[in-house]
């Protein structure tokens, strides 16, 4: 477990772009040194506009966008190419933009899928896609991912595993069905708590004044149960990228002067 650093940004915009830099950095760095590198995405507002910011990037041609593997780090459980799947609005955000390998991309199914609409077993066929991709370095079911991005909601839920929820309780599976989610559509699909802790790097997106009840109490020490954002953490590293909004409810000692 690596304690979270908190860094706040002036506005969501200016959060956004620097959160873009920095991943490009970080891929390019895990591309120099194992070839390839793996990124989870994650939807909803903040996702989105990290994407979009990094499709503006000029330095975005840095990365070597065939050796990246995506994968996703929950999905509204509803037909291929509906808008408010988080595949689609990722390939309308960056992925159409760039050359990235098609087979690299893993979408988690969708309801009109081969696993129809059993979510469950949508999840499981995803949990095998992720233990297919781990190598015997990964010591897990999931790959070691370099980059996990996590959206905060209001409520501090995370991918969607909501607060109370069965899915954030999960401690085998790695991917489950989330049935009767507080937030439509009610039928999603979700990375698990152990799932996300395999990863090398999680960083978990908050912008607005919505998000800064969630981001102080996840970060004062509450339970996963009640607060999923606070056990969402990376094996070597837990980044909390903020706006001045989101951080607004923060000790300030929590994030240093320069970072505001």
């Amino acid at each position: 477990m690596s304690a979270p650093q908190v860094v706040v940004h002036h506005d969501k915009e200016l959060m956004a772009q620097a959160a873009a830099a920095r991943l490009i950095t970080r891929i390019v760095d895990a591309q120099s040194a194992r070839g390839s590198a793996s990124v989870v995405l994650t939807g909803g507002r903040n996702g989105n506009a990290l994407l979009a910011a990094l499709a503006a990037a000029p330095a975005r041609d840095a990365v070597d966008w065939a050796r990246l593997d995506l994968w996703w780090g929950d999905e509204r459980f509803l037909p291929e190419g509906d808008p408010e799947r988080n595949v689609t609005q990722a390939r309308a955000a960056l992925l159409d933009s760039v050359p990235v390998d098609p087979k690299r991309v893993h979408a988690m199914p969708a309801s009109d899928g081969p696993q129809g609409t059993d979510a469950d077993a949508a999840a499981a066929a995803y949990a095998e896609e992720l233990a297919a991709a781990a190598g015997p370095e990964d010591h897990g079911p999931v790959p070691s991912f370099d980059v996990l991005l996590l959206g905060v909601g209001p409520d501090t839920h995370v991918a969607s595993l909501f607060p109370e929820h069965p899915g954030v309780r999960e401690q085998e599976r790695t991917v489950v069905g989330v049935h009767g989610a507080p937030k439509p559509p009610p039928i999603r699909i979700s990375l698990t708590l152990p799932a996300i802790r395999a990863a090398r790097e999680v960083w978990l997106l908050a912008a607005g004044e919505d998000k800064a009840g969630a981001a102080a109490i996840a970060l004062s020490g509450a339970g996963e149960i009640q607060a999923p954002a606070a056990g969402a953490y990376g094996r070597s590293r837990t980044l909390w990228l903020l706006d001045a909004a989101a951080a607004s409810k923060l000790p300030r000692a929590l994030y240093p002067p320069a970072s505001a």
